[in-house]
């Protein structure tokens, strides 16, 4: 017998299609912290790796009907889902309650709300689940290694342990868990299908703390006696990736660009998905106390906004991007002057312009009110060239492992935050160089390969 084949099982796939107009198709790369991890580590293994994702937009269908979803160094078998019941496994479902849930967004008095419009959509989460437990079981070889990714694919473990018992199953969910108490807001059925499933199988987390929340959940809901095998493998940069970003002519020019609009000023920097964990309306509220008590630092450093918008199918999600506006709008209306714009927003989603960012500030903001991980708390201290401070939350999956080196931010104290920035500012030169070094070693200290070799070694 052969080696085991590797089956990834991923909602976004390492490629996505676009129709040309002589209609033949051309494969991009997808987006996402998963996909860019794996890819790099798995795409010269064509006959060892099998991918399974789902055709996201209507191209990538239309490529699955063509017969032309296919790239090179991927064996790539991308599931043509009915629309609808995709819409209702990732927006309502997915993003709309198991994100919410985890990441503790919920407004209780208000939401959730699990009434028959939620029990269809259930149906619908199950059925994509089960489409892609189906798919895996019907390709895999005996004793296959199935590494199932996030939370969008919880129930795929129960599903293939019943089809394919020979299957060696890992799930790595990439979002915080939630503890006890909030996978009780959930319906009673359901807290204990994801958590049945999940125990099923290793299950995989970048800290310990959510493997320790996933296992007293699944106590919680199926009882005190319950084995839920769990391990954490935290995810590291992939650094020559970036630094062949950060070498390409549009990160120097996006890099020339900034030192035109922020001059010699301190830059405080944050680059995220506008996105309500994280947070971003909070830590322009303790810039703006930092503006405050500090009217030494007016014209003297600037906040750099690098924002992309996400899940705009969502209210919450529009309603919050409404949110960081007005708030950039008052602190900028407040304060600024001629010659000095306390806050840049820049809106474009562009890489490279992040990663040029990540290498010019002074001190990056990273402050969610929950985060699996956070991959941009360890890119930025390898890739900044000006030894600078990392302001970052303790709910943060990275602080875990970067702690001893980061200033802490509270999430939620504006005054403990402003004060941190405005310690983070004021770090004279060697202890910056000091800590800089030590973050360095520390966000430097995992690859994506160590990561896959952990799944690897659970299955």
């Amino acid at each position: 017998m052969g080696q085991p084949r590797i089956v990834v099982a991923t909602h976004r796939g390492p490629f996505r299609f676009t129709q040309e107009s002589d209609g033949t198709f051309s494969a991009h790369q997808g987006a996402g912290g998963v996909v860019s991890a794996l890819g790099p580590l798995l795409r010269d293994h064509s006959e060892e790796v099998r991918w399974v994702a789902a055709a996201i937009t209507d191209d990538d269908r239309a490529a699955i009907h063509a017969g032309a979803a296919q790239a090179d160094g991927v064996d790539l078998d991308l599931l043509d889902l009915d629309p609808n019941v995709h819409r209702m496994h990732y927006e309502l479902v997915s993003n709309g309650v198991l994100w919410f849930l985890h990441h503790g967004l919920f407004d209780l008095v208000r939401r959730p709300r699990f009434d028959a419009r939620f029990r269809e959509a259930w149906d619908a989460y199950c059925d994509v689940n089960r489409t892609f437990a189906t798919s895996i079981a019907a390709a895999a070889d005996d004793d296959d290694i199935v590494l199932v990714q996030d939370y969008q694919l919880c129930m795929v473990p129960q599903y293939l342990r019943a089809e394919r018992p020979d299957l060696r199953v890992v799930h790595f969910t990439h979002i915080p868990f939630c503890g006890p108490n909030s996978i009780r807001v959930l319906p009673d059925d359901v807290s204990r299908a994801l958590c049945g499933s999940l125990a099923s199988a290793p299950a995989g987390f970048h800290t310990a703390r959510w493997g320790r929340a996933f296992e007293a959940s699944t106590r919680e809901v199926l009882g005190n006696d319950t084995a839920a095998p769990w391990f954490a493998a935290s995810l590291g940069p992939d650094l020559p990736s970036l630094e062949n970003v950060a070498a390409s002519p549009e990160a120097r020019a996006s890099a020339a660009q900034l030192e035109d609009e922020v001059g010699d000023c301190f830059v405080v920097l944050r680059t995220d998905r506008v996105e309500p964990s994280k947070n971003i309306v909070r830590g322009f509220l303790a810039y703006e106390r930092l503006l405050e008590t500090r009217p030494d630092l007016l014209g003297r450093v600037v906040f750099v906004a690098m924002l992309y918008m996400s899940r705009e199918g969502l209210p919450e999600y529009l309603a919050y991007g409404n949110e960081v506006e007005q708030a950039i709008a008052r602190v900028n209306d407040r304060f600024g002057r001629d010659g000095w714009t306390p806050i840049i927003l820049d809106l474009r989603d562009d890489f490279a312009r992040s990663v040029a960012g990540l290498q010019r500030y002074d001190v990056l903001l990273v402050n969610p009110l929950k985060d699996g991980l956070n991959l941009v708390a360890k890119e930025g201290p390898l890739l900044n060239q000006r030894n600078g401070v990392v302001c970052l939350s303790p709910e943060a999956g990275a602080y875990d492992e970067l702690g001893p080196a980061v200033e802490r931010i509270h999430p939620y104290d504006i005054e403990q935050g402003a004060a941190a920035l405005g310690t983070a500012l004021s770090v004279t030169p060697e202890e910056r160089a000091e800590r800089a070094n030590r973050l360095r070693a520390l966000a430097g200290a995992r690859t994506p390969a160590d990561w896959l070799r952990d799944l690897l070694a659970h299955a």
